[in-house]
């Protein structure tokens, strides 16, 4: 009977080892890689998306760490021990192929438009001095007409704000370190020039541009930290910033008692013409390669958009102004033009400098 009763136990263990076998043949053993890299502050809602996090460990056994840096603070940052740089330029990726030659992989995984935030009193004295027009329900901002009255020295009273302090201007973030700034930059360059600034068009605007920027005093070197300030600070502080489309978007999903609170004051605008910015994945290693197919996965492109506001292939529907809760969101984006050649941006850094 003993001896019956150790022949079953030995039966049970070998079916129990072999079925042990079978799950980590079938990989679901596998423990997760920690891919460890750098990352623009308007990703960081993504990346701790729950959501998203359970795709990319239960699909594709990824766990991506990350420190916050600036787009082009990142290129220069101390890379031992990372994986990937996830900026939002391909800037960012021509400057780092500069420095370091071709990464193992890199890939556009979403997109998002420069955009102008502001507040429904400022909305309402650009429409009445013509500087902002309105179609199908979306704003458009005149970047001419703004560049002009920005270089004119025109002050918010004289646009019938006499609430407001100093001379119109828009905040955003420190071209030299951070994307989005970098980004508004190269926009207001194209405006200089008339056309996409090169590199020998944007040696003569170049001091225009410096003037620009040396009104703003300080700046952030992150997107996240401007667009925080700008909620929290209001109208009188930071009366418009130029930022990326995706952060009302995002804000509203995961704030929406708060959003209902700001919805009647934060308006979005969409410069005319305005830039895209491509967040770009930059593998810097054989395993950082397999966080560009997870975060291409399908579910993960829908969630980046409808948790997140990225623009990937599920966007762009007419349902979404209703989904997001966002007033006056432009169901695809149109008037769009090519950033300045690499060449010409290098210049633009280091006038700004």
């Amino acid at each position: 009977m003993r001896r019956k009763t150790i022949l079953i136990g030995l039966a049970i263990l070998a079916a129990v080892i072999a079925a042990g076998g079978i799950y980590l043949l079938l990989g679901g053993g596998q423990r997760p890689v920690e891919l460890r890299g750098y990352v623009g502050g308007e990703k960081i809602g993504l990346l701790d998306d729950p959501e998203v996090q359970r795709v990319l460990e239960r699909d594709y056994k990824l766990i991506l760490d990350y420190a916050k840096a600036g787009s082009l603070d990142m290129v220069t940052a101390d890379h031992e021990g990372r994986d990937f740089l996830f900026p939002s330029s391909q800037t960012a990726l021509e400057y780092y192929q500069q420095l370091y030659g071709a990464p193992d992989r890199s890939q556009i995984v979403f997109n998002t438009p420069i955009v102008l935030y502001t507040h429904r009193p400022i909305l309402e004295a650009f429409l009445g001095a013509g500087m902002v027009t309105e179609e199908d329900g979306v704003y458009y901002m005149d970047m001419e007409a703004l560049v002009e009255a920005m270089e004119a020295g025109t002050t918010w009273a004289q646009l019938g704000l006499e609430e407001l302090y100093g001379q119109v201007a828009v905040n955003t973030t420190d071209p030299v370190r951070s994307n989005s700034g970098n980004m508004f930059a190269g926009l207001l360059a194209n405006v200089l020039c008339g056309g996409v600034a090169d590199e020998d068009s944007v040696e003569n605007i170049l001091p225009r541009l410096r003037d620009l920027f040396e009104k703003l005093g300080y700046m952030e070197s992150s997107s996240s930290d401007l667009f925080d300030q700008f909620l929290k600070t209001g109208m009188g502080a930071k009366p418009m910033m130029a930022g990326y489309e995706n952060q009302l978007l995002e804000f509203a999903v995961e704030n929406p008692e708060d959003w209902a609170q700001l919805k009647d004051d934060i308006v979005l605008i969409y410069p005319t013409p305005t830039v895209w910015s491509s967040h770009i994945f930059i593998a810097l290693d054989e395993a950082g390669e397999a966080g560009i197919d997870a975060l291409l996965d399908e579910e993960v492109q829908r969630l980046a958009w409808e948790n997140h506001g990225f623009r990937t292939e599920v966007s762009g529907t007419d349902a979404d102004e209703d989904h997001f809760g966002v007033p006056h969101l432009a169901a695809e984006i149109t008037q769009v033009a090519a950033m300045p050649s690499y060449a010409a941006m290098e210049k633009i850094i280091a006038a700004l400098s």
